[in-house]
């Protein structure tokens, strides 16, 4: 895809189109928008931003940063067509350094394994609070039927981006991580009679594997993502309250749980 122009908008028709844009993501009727267009003109209004990016006339990706304290912004919302979520959350950190931040958060569900490689691998930035239920019940056509369980991510926009570094060697995929990690590592086993955790042998790293496409899992098997949710839930808030934070994803589904000692 040609790299689309990406802007912040204004006007009334613009918001319109990024509501309607914001209810195909979601999957809701656009009579009943995730982002009503008169929250997103009031959050332009306080001092935030709505960026968008145009294909042509259509839009192709989203995204909305409010101003937070102490040099901090706060993305509440971002999607993008494929290969244009790199340029979106760019033009973010530009605002956001433009007026002083040197800070963002977000959330994201953590069970959507191409979200997290994004945020951790692509942009380089750290899961550091897990949120239970945050939202409580969803009913939008994405979301629905499950629990809110959000991962915070915190950016660094002063950072540089992070190198696309090779994996250990052994450590390429799942298998050759157990073979790596065997036989100090443990694995809990996850809803799918595969390993769900494993352990370095000094402790101070623990990954976990998230499913393949807990969307389509969703849709399908609602009971079986569920168990999903709470599994992946009790490691990480067990590995959060040791003092780990969220460094890494690899492709194969693997996060990558590190203590703050090894991280400094």
């Amino acid at each position: 895809m040609t790299t689309a122009p990406i802007r912040a908008v204004h006007g009334v028709a613009e918001i319109a189109a990024v509501t309607d844009y914001f209810s195909d993501v979601w999957h809701t009727p656009r009579t009943a928008p995730p982002y009503p267009a008169e929250v997103l003109h009031s959050l332009i209004h306080a001092g935030g931003a709505v960026h968008v990016a145009l294909d042509g006339t259509r839009v192709a990706g989203a995204a909305v940063v409010v101003l937070g304290p102490q040099g901090d912004t706060y993305s509440l919302v971002a999607a993008a067509d494929q290969g244009l979520g790199l340029a979106v959350k760019r033009a973010q950190r530009a605002w956001a350094l433009d007026r002083g931040a040197r800070t963002m958060r977000w959330t994201f569900d953590p069970l959507v394994g191409r979200n997290a490689r994004f945020n951790l691998a692509k942009l380089g930035a750290v899961g550091t609070e897990y949120l239970v239920d945050f939202y409580g019940p969803m009913a939008d056509g994405v979301n629905d039927g499950d629990e809110s369980d959000r991962l915070t991510v915190t950016w660094d926009l002063t950072a540089p981006a992070p190198a696309a570094a090779p994996p250990p060697p052994g450590m390429e995929d799942a298998h050759d991580r157990r073979a790596a990690l065997a036989p100090a590592g443990v694995s809990a086993v996850a809803p799918d009679g595969g390993p769900l955790t494993l352990h370095d042998r000094d402790g101070q790293r623990v990954w976990c594997r998230v499913p393949d496409d807990i969307v389509a899992l969703r849709a399908a098997a609602p009971a079986l993502a569920l168990r999903w949710r709470h599994a992946v839930r009790a490691v990480f808030t067990d590995a959060f309250a040791r003092g780990c934070t969220a460094t890494g994803m690899s492709r194969d589904g693997w996060y990558t749980l590190t203590h703050q000692e090894q991280t400094a």
